[in-house]
């Protein structure tokens, strides 16, 4: 089944003020079809060029992510559109020629007063050199974090203490053991197994009180 398409009267819920006009002659202009999701835990957006079922460019992004993040990770995937269609799949994914067009599309909105201060100076720092997501530089992830909707029973892997118990999105129990750089080893309860979660992971901490 087709999902159903996000109308421009919509999409103007989800964006920043006074950057609707800056969107919309990119969805014109590449005619995409834009899906607003549910949340889902392993992407926040995602890109897929036509193909001859569906002959049109697809995007969609989470529903869930704040104003912010949900301009920043559209733009993220119109710069996939258009490192396709000049490129095909000849680059890389996240290689220079998406850095380039994902920076040249963030660019404009530098200094205009659309993030606020502390997302746009690490805005400017990231568009140097963007990475796969923004939840892959933490200085942007955290002012990013900010204004999301707070569920005041999560807690970020980082703020736990060693040896706590912790529920994951996925509903298994894990022990945090220890930190390695920028990521922590955690032993899921049951099977014993190890694995790596990422510091600005959201979890569920359990009272083991």
């Amino acid at each position: 089944m087709r999902k159903k398409q996000a109308s421009f009267e919509v999409l103007q819920n989800f964006l920043p003020n006074d950057t609707y006009a800056y969107i919309v002659p990119y969805i014109e202009q590449y005619t995409i079809h834009l899906t607003i999701t549910k949340d889902r835990k392993q992407v926040l957006g995602d890109y897929r060029n036509p193909i001859p079922e569906k002959p049109f460019h697809r995007i969609s992004i989470n529903g869930t992510l704040n104003k912010y993040s949900f301009l920043i990770t559209l733009l993220h995937e119109i710069a996939h559109l258009i490192t396709f269609v000049h490129h095909q799949h000849k680059v890389s994914p996240h290689g220079k020629e998406w850095k380039s067009f994902f920076s040249n599309l963030l660019a404009p909105l530098m200094g205009k007063n659309i993030f606020p201060p502390s997302v746009e100076k690490a805005l400017i720092k990231y568009i140097k050199n963007p990475g796969a997501s923004s939840c892959s530089d933490p200085h942007l992830f955290r002012a990013l974090l900010a204004f999301d909707r707070k569920d005041e029973n999560y807690s970020l892997v980082e703020e736990l203490p060693t040896n706590s118990l912790f529920k994951s999105t996925d509903g298994h129990t894990y022990k945090l053991l220890e930190k390695r750089r920028t990521r922590f080893v955690c032993e899921q309860v049951g099977t014993h197994k190890k694995f790596l979660f990422p510091s600005l992971m959201h979890v569920f901490p359990i009272n083991s009180d």
